[in-house]
């Protein structure tokens, strides 16, 4: 009996010992450059524990006090493992080196990594930037929402736009994000291009459902695209010249290991190629004509780190597109055009509290503006004057601020909280009028004012882990200020991910959103003079749920599939009355112009990759119905959405032939997208008009988006030719789009045919025609590192 008494009081006094838990924590950097690795993998051998590092490549992990076997991964990289006894809170900052052949310099994806089936998120992708760069794009401009179009559940806007239309959402309702500001217009050269340099991003990040509760403010996807924080150990630079822009990134450290700094700009020269062109052709003629027409980007990022515990970031983006002519002679000049841009700037101070919390403060600043131009002039022999100008101008602009913090107690929670609150302001659109004759002078400004809006958020999510199943639970709460009305919503989250026998994962997602502030954009055609307004006590929110299920698993050699099913509700969706626009009636409310309605969107999304080895790429494949309806449209009756494609398919090979040679192709599919077309017409007579008399014919009719498009169906191809010298990297880079010239369709224009009758008389009738716009496309590139 004593000696049991003994032994249980051994015990007793062990067990403090044995429960003693001590915490692993620092940041894993790439060793070249300093860069910190997101998302990269710690993981304890001996206790079946582990973590992943945040976007700033702080990681913490709780284990306890015994012998630990800790293993560093991320892909792309070699894995680094420390062993050692575990008696005392550990600091280790690991830098982890490219996995590099010794033969060739040439990076190779390491197969060490978090696999598919072990991510608790579903319906969110990671594109590698490298393999965005890989992909063949139009005119050989690497481009990161091309690249994104590629993915299952993304659509484009039509041939060579940039727009994302999201299981079955509108542009507006994608938060997109450059170093956690949000940019409102992601578009140069009227979609076309992409303003998001490649050379000056480190990651990109697509969430399209299940979003964890940090997110909130948009009803489709967040799309993070982080900016490099700039090399800390060395100068490094790359580049390329294009056939349509060239391009610049610089980076290094002002102090090494310390403080650092990069800078990134792109530029087009359409304006330096047409200048000689406008110039022969006008040689002959007594007018002056000049033209403005490019785009340009910079970024700028300089980081500072205090020491171990407390870092600051300052980061910077401008971007522009200029498109103006200028027509003058002897006696009268016309100038017209329009520019559009972005100017955001982030301030970021880490703060690393202790070894389990981790804190990032961010102040932010966004601003988009539209300017459309108009100004003529005239000079009579007896010297007088007139002059009118006309300038159309709307633009949002933010200040924000929010904190956010990491807290990881245990190796099974990971647990993120915060907060913030941005104010907007909205210039809706007015159009600014200047008139000068005979010594008078008129000036007036016709349009809005400016409105103004606040809004905040709080949230809280836990990553969890319980056994074999995974589940991120969170509440997203946000606020709204307009006026004398405020709005709230409660958005609760939760993604679940059950781990099955050989390694098969079940995946689940319920997500609640709301958006209060709006798009206003036509169906038809998407410009920069879409006008930004916010909701008012007329215009509600936006509000939707989505709820996704699916399968994933990683075969063989690293082949991921992964499959879901997804419906998703909108509620308040907003859309211009038919008929209505920004362009008439600048006088009238923009409310007055608009209709909510609800919105409605279900399908099925495949997904292959293969992400290993000298062949990779993936296979995407989109099943989906997408459809609004709205009292004052289409009599009250649903409708397909202009968007709507019941097929979308995309197939992306890479293939390395050595070190030297590889060849990227991507072909797509798509259904043809949905059109109005008007059914019957009518003549009208305007006689007793004060402005027109006589006959015209107004074609009307036909249920709205009731014909489709041909179907859409591209093959590129680009050849990649590289080579290593003392110094630097030099590749050629050589594309070609829609390789097979197939003529898809970008606009459907209305027209009258004369038509043989069987009485051989001829007839006038109406005809539509589908017009394409792109042809074939080769395009060349040297793209160079240094």
């Amino acid at each position: 009996m004593k000696q049991l008494l003994l032994l249980l009081g051994f015990l007793a006094l062990s067990l403090p010992c044995l429960a003693q838990k001590h915490t692993i924590s620092g940041y894993l950097r790439d060793a070249n450059s300093g860069e910190p690795l997101i998302s990269a993998n710690i993981y304890d051998r001996y206790s079946d524990q582990g973590t992943v590092t945040n976007v700033y490549g702080f990681y913490s992990l709780t284990l306890p006090a015994d012998s630990v076997h800790i293993n560093f991964s991320y892909i792309g990289y070699e894995s680094v493992e420390h062993a050692f006894l575990l008696k005392q809170d550990t600091t280790l900052n690991i830098d982890l080196d490219g996995a590099v052949q010794l033969e060739e310099v040439v990076v190779r994806a390491s197969r060490q990594g978090e696999r598919i089936e072990e991510r608790s998120q579903m319906s969110q992708m990671t594109v590698p930037v490298e393999q965005i760069k890989m992909a063949p794009v139009l005119l050989g401009e690497t481009d990161v929402l091309k690249t994104l179009q590629l993915l299952p559940g993304v659509q484009s806007g039509g041939e060579g736009q940039t727009g994302l239309y999201v299981r079955g959402g509108s542009p507006d309702q994608n938060l997109v994000l450059l170093d956690g500001v949000p940019i409102y217009n992601t578009s140069h050269l009227l979609g076309i291009f992409s303003v998001f340099n490649a050379d000056a991003v480190k990651n990109v990040t697509l969430t399209k459902g299940g979003f964890p509760a940090r997110y909130g403010g948009r009803l489709s996807s967040i799309l993070e695209i982080n900016m490099k924080e700039g090399n800390l150990q060395e100068w490094h630079g790359e580049g390329a010249i294009g056939m349509i822009s060239s391009r610049l990134t610089l980076e290094g450290p002002i102090k090494k290991d310390k403080t650092s700094i990069l800078v990134s700009g792109r530029r087009t020269y359409a304006d330096l190629l047409f200048r000689p062109i406008v110039a022969l052709a006008n040689q002959q003629s007594e007018e002056d004509v000049k033209i403005k027409l490019h785009f340009y980007d910079f970024n700028a990022k300089l980081q500072h780190k205090f020491n171990d515990k407390h870092r600051l970031y300052l980061s910077a983006y401008l971007g522009a597109d200029v498109f103006f002519t200028d027509v003058t002679d002897d006696e009268d000049s016309f100038g017209g055009g329009i520019d559009w841009g972005n100017s955001i700037s982030a301030l970021r101070w880490n703060w690393q509290i202790n070894n389990k919390l981790f804190a990032n403060t961010t102040l932010t600043y966004s601003r988009f503006q539209i300017d459309v131009i108009a100004e003529q002039s005239s000079r009579y022999n007896d010297g007088s004057e007139e002059s009118f100008s006309a300038n159309y101008f709307s633009g949002i602009e933010d200040w924000a601020g929010r904190i956010d913090f990491d807290y990881l107690p245990a190796p099974g929670h990971y647990i993120r909280f915060g907060g913030g609150v941005t104010n907007h302001t909205y210039r809706p659109g007015a159009l600014s009028l200047d008139v000068a004759f005979d010594q008078e002078r008129f000036d007036t400004l016709i349009g809005s004012q400016n409105e103004f809006s606040d809004e905040l958020f709080i949230y809280v999510e836990d990553d969890m882990q319980l056994g074999k199943l995974k589940a991120n639970v969170g509440l997203h709460g946000s606020g709204f200020k307009v006026g004398d009305e405020f709005y709230t919503s409660l958005q609760p989250r939760i993604g679940l991910n059950y781990l099955l026998p050989k390694d098969v994962a079940l995946k689940a997602s319920f997500a609640t959103m709301a958006q209060f502030i709006n798009l206003l954009t036509s169906e038809s055609f998407s410009l920069p003079t879409d006008l930004w307004v916010p909701s008012t006590e007329r215009i509600k929110p936006q509000q939707s749920w989505q709820v996704a299920a699916g399968a994933a698993k990683t075969f063989g050699d690293g082949i991921e599939v992964s499959l879901e099913g997804y419906y998703k509700k909108m509620h308040n969706v907003i859309s211009y009355k038919e008929g209505a626009s920004f362009l008439f009636g600048l006088e009238n409310d923009w409310q007055d112009k608009v209709t909510q309605g609800e919105g409605e969107s279900y399908g099925a999304e495949l997904f292959v990759q293969k992400k290993f080895g000298r062949t990779t790429g993936w296979l995407g494949y989109t099943l989906s119905w997408n459809y609004r309806q709205f009292d004052e449209i289409n009599g009250g009756r649903r409708y397909p959405f202009r968007y709507d494609r019941r097929h979308d398919l995309s197939l992306v090979v890479n293939h390395d032939f050595n070190e030297r040679i590889s060849l990227s192709g991507a072909w797509v599919y798509g259904t043809g997208n949905a059109v109005t077309i008007n059914t019957f017409e009518y003549p009208i007579n305007y006689f007793g008009s004060d402005f027109f008399s006589g006959f015209s014919t107004i074609q009307s009719g036909g249920e709205r988006n009731a014909f489709r498009m041909t179907d859409y169906h591209r093959l590129d191809l680009s050849l990649r030719m590289t080579k290593q010298m003392k110094r630097h990297v030099r590749t050629w880079v050589f594309g070609v789009y829609n390789a097979y010239f197939h003529r898809n369709p970008y606009f459907i224009l209305a027209d009258r045919d004369l038509v043989q009758q069987p009485d051989g008389s001829f007839e006038e009738q109406p005809v539509f025609r589908e017009v394409s716009i792109l042809p074939i496309i080769p395009s060349i590139s040297y793209q160079f590192k240094f």
